[in-house]
């Protein structure tokens, strides 16, 4: 497993890597150097550019940087010469304390794409420290006992130095495995300054025979020359690693033992002690096995004569999975766009286990996840790999969980969240609400107004998303252009700028296109139907019998014609449609308005009843053609018809030639008509001289004659309904002596006309029949033909 620290990196730098599968992304074998510790500042440690085969103009556009697993940068890249120099001072002590090798582990990190280099650096280990002995404690050089081929008392008895001096003395006796020894007690610190050199001889004297009283001759000695000891790391304070052993052969107070503990080299004794009678070694807070596998201890036992011996104490500190692994991001690439291709990295980290074993194998899993994957790249390196394309306006984000596990056992985990934002693209065209769009405006409608919206939305965001609307340029030959219709860019509101008429455009289509602000811009299309819809400004259009000035000609009606004999026919169209072009026909006036019927749909002109002799021969008829708009407008068809006896003879009936008795009789009757003719024609001319004078009187002061007694409206009503742009005015004129004519019903009208300029608005509500007696035009028509318009009745003048 891979070793790494406890604490995570505070900061980690992020890096966009956009990088393909197949890549190369790092090299088989590191790139290895070594330099000595205490180097100065900036000191060469290798040509790294070089050796990894790399310009300078890449490192630039690269991007090249050093990565370190623990975070602090020893050494320091030169991006602009490649060279990888010392950044600050290296102690190979403090960095790897008393390990045998000291290496700086780092990668050379390069984007776009994503490749490194592992580096490692070795320190070389230089003479910078002193042997240094513990201050107030003594320290044992082992010396050559002397050989002596003889036997008992006979043999070396003792040991003395010559002369005797403060700082040295010598221990001598024999090991638990019968081995004698000899050694050189240093009893106080040195000082060179005080005393450069020392001399002294160490004496071995043999064949004495003392009796010696008991004095402290013999210094304690341990069971053991070295005591090995095992502990777990996570034993609490105050558990018993070992127990240490020295015996004394001395009596009484020379023999009384007493334990303390010296510090070792490099070590530190804070983490044990040791209790003073039983030699009992203890904790005094938990091991870590990742900190120190081993701890080397010194232990002295002193008798009660000043004498002493050390022991070496060996402690083993076994690992338990007491660290979870730890996950450290080298780079890390988010936004990603929704167009990244399967393969990209989005991350690259390393996973480092500070516990050995299998409490330090560590695996990798992403959890639940079908977008991205692990796949390793190192050593302890991995990368996070998109396998499947990305789409922003599905899923936008993506929260990534990876999860690293060691093989103890317990296992420990860690997990490290990759929050991935996906940035969008352009890849999704307008769409608009409807298929197509249908929009009405009614003729003759006002400039620049608004019939409807179109509206369309893009599933991307931003500028992606911004729509604008406008006419398609091309609409094609079965679609030609249209230049009454605009839309607005912003909302997609429709107008129609110029007033229409449906007699002449029913309906048009034109196509809208939606863009949105991509790059490059995608657009949509839809269809928009503009349909008018008619309105009531047409009134009905006679076309037979003619209404020309010159006089028409007149149906001949046989006397002897029964009740429903056809006379003629009333032809009329009008240019609306639907109920506004629904005709009806009625009869408004006629010399004997009980003698004829006109059909209300068809306009057929029938006899009501048989003709008597009382019937005038000539008959004149007014029919009224209504249509069915609102309001509803109307115009009016004249004819004339002759009751005669016998087709042959269209003229009116005269008698056959007289006898001369007759013709003088005739021709007095002749003279006597012509006086009275005569006088007839001049008091006719005085009368209507004298009537002619009234009426420009009368129209003088304002009297003029109305086709109607109220007016619904003004003229700004019937300019709005479509008709009558201008008020009319309508005068019936009578010929010469038509008091006296077959028209003579119109008399009870004309008095009650009302004075009035001219005739603007609605139609009348009644009007006079030919006896002077209100009708109702509405009794005259269907319930569903409307009401008679009397700004749209014609001027009638009867010769």
């Amino acid at each position: 497993g891979a070793g790494c620290g406890r604490r995570r990196l505070q900061s980690q730098q992020v890096l966009c890597v956009c990088a393909f599968l197949g890549l190369p992304l790092a090299r088989a074998e590191p790139i290895r150097y070594s330099v000595a510790e205490e180097a100065e500042s900036g000191s060469l440690v290798g040509e790294l550019a070089e050796d990894a085969g790399l310009t300078p103009a890449q490192l630039s556009a690269r991007r090249a940087r050093l990565v370190s697993e623990d975070g602090r940068q020893h050494l320091r890249f030169e991006r602009a010469s490649g060279r990888l120099v010392v950044a600050g001072r290296l102690d190979r002590e403090e960095l790897c304390a008393q390990s045998d090798t000291c290496m700086l582990p780092f990668e050379l990190l390069l984007s776009n794409p994503l490749q490194f280099f592992r580096v490692e650096v070795t320190l070389e280990d230089i003479n910078d420290h002193s042997p240094v002995f513990p201050r107030g404690t003594s320290s044992r050089f082992p010396l050559e006992v002397a050989r002596d081929l003889d036997i008992g008392s006979n043999t070396v008895q003792e040991y003395s130095i010559s002369p005797e001096n403060e700082y040295f003395t010598v221990s001598y006796g024999t090991g638990i495995t019968g081995k004698k020894y000899l050694e050189l007690v240093l009893e106080k610190p040195l000082d060179r300054e005080e005393q450069a050199e020392m001399g002294f001889s160490v004496i071995a004297v043999d064949g004495v025979k003392i009796v010696i009283l008991d004095v402290n001759d013999n210094a304690p000695k341990f069971t053991q020359e070295v005591y090995i000891g095992k502990v777990l790391e996570n034993m609490p304070e105050g558990s018993v690693v070992l127990t240490v052993l020295a015996t004394d052969p001395d009596a009484g107070v020379n023999g009384d033992i007493t334990y303390q503990l010296s510090q070792a080299v490099g070590q530190s004794d804070s983490a044990f002690v040791i209790d003073p009678i039983t030699g009992e070694i203890k904790l005094t807070k938990p091991l870590d096995f990742e900190a120190a596998q081993m701890h080397e201890l010194s232990v002295r036992a002193r008798d009660g004569g000043g004498l002493s011996a050390i022991c070496k104490v060996l402690v083993e500190v076994v690992d338990v999975n007491d660290n979870a692994p730890e996950l450290v991001v080298s780079s890390f690439s988010s936004p990603l766009p929704e167009n990244t291709v399967p393969g990209t990295v989005v991350a690259l980290f390393t996973v480092r286990d500070r516990d050995s074993g299998a409490n330090g194998k560590i695996s990798c899993a992403l959890q639940d996840q079908l977008f991205f994957s692990l796949r390793p790249a190192y050593k302890n390196y991995y990368e996070l790999v998109t396998v499947s394309a990305l789409d922003r306006e599905e899923t936008p984000q993506y929260i990534l969980s990876v999860t690293a596990a060691d093989a103890g056992s317990p296992p420990l985990t860690t997990t490290q969240t990759f929050t991935v934002d996906i940035s969008d693209v352009n890849d999704n065209a307008p769409v608009f609400n409807q298929t197509s769009y249908t929009m009405y405006v009614r003729e003759n409608n006002v400039p620049t107004v608004f019939v409807g919206a179109v509206s369309a939305a893009d599933a991307d965001v931003g500028l992606n998303a911004k729509v604008t609307y406008s006419l398609a340029a091309e609409q094609g030959p079965e679609r030609p252009w249209c230049s009454c219709i605009s839309v607005n860019s912003e909302n997609g509101h429709v107008f129609v700028l110029r007033p229409l008429d449906y007699e002449h455009l029913r309906q048009t289509e034109v196509t809208v296109s939606a863009s949105d602000a991509g790059s490059p811009p995608l657009r949509a299309n839809v269809t928009v139907r503009l349909v008018v819809l008619d309105e009531n400004d047409n009134a009905p259009l006679v076309l037979y019998p003619a209404q020309e000035s010159s006089p028409a000609s007149s149906e001949l009606v046989p006397v002897s014609a029964e009740a429903g004999y056809l006379i003629s026919k009333v032809v009329a169209v009008d240019a609306d449609s639907g109920q506004n072009s629904w005709l009806s026909y009625h009869l408004l006036r006629a010399t004997d308005p009980g003698l004829f019927s006109v059909g209300l749909q068809s306009g057929e002109v029938r006899l009501r009843r048989p003709v008597t002799e009382r019937d005038s021969v000539k008959q004149k008829l007014l029919v009224l053609v209504r249509d069915n708009g609102k309001p509803p407008l109307s115009a009016t068809a004249a004819l004339s018809a002759l009751l005669l006896k016998d087709f042959s003879d269209v003229r009116l009936p005269h008698s056959s030639p007289a006898s001369e008795d007759q013709a003088a009789s005739l021709t007095t009757y002749l003279i006597i008509a012509l006086v009275f003719v005569s006088l007839l024609f001049l008091i006719s001319t005085a009368v209507l001289v004298a009537r002619k004078v009234c009426r420009r009187k009368e129209l003088k002061a304002g009297h003029v004659l109305y086709a109607a007694d109220t007016l619904q409206s003004g003229p700004a009503d019937a300019a709005a309904a479509g008709t009558l742009p201008r008020a009319y005015c309508y005068e019936i004129s009578l010929t010469t002596g038509s008091g006296n004519s077959e028209f003579r019903f119109l008399k009870p009208i004309l008095p009650s006309l009302p004075p009035q300029h001219c005739a603007v608005g609605q139609g009348p509500e009644e009007e006079q029949d030919f006896s002077g007696v209100p009708v109702s035009t509405e009794d005259m028509a269907p319930d569903n033909a409307g009401t008679l318009s009397a700004g749209q009745f014609n001027a009638l003048s009867f010769n």
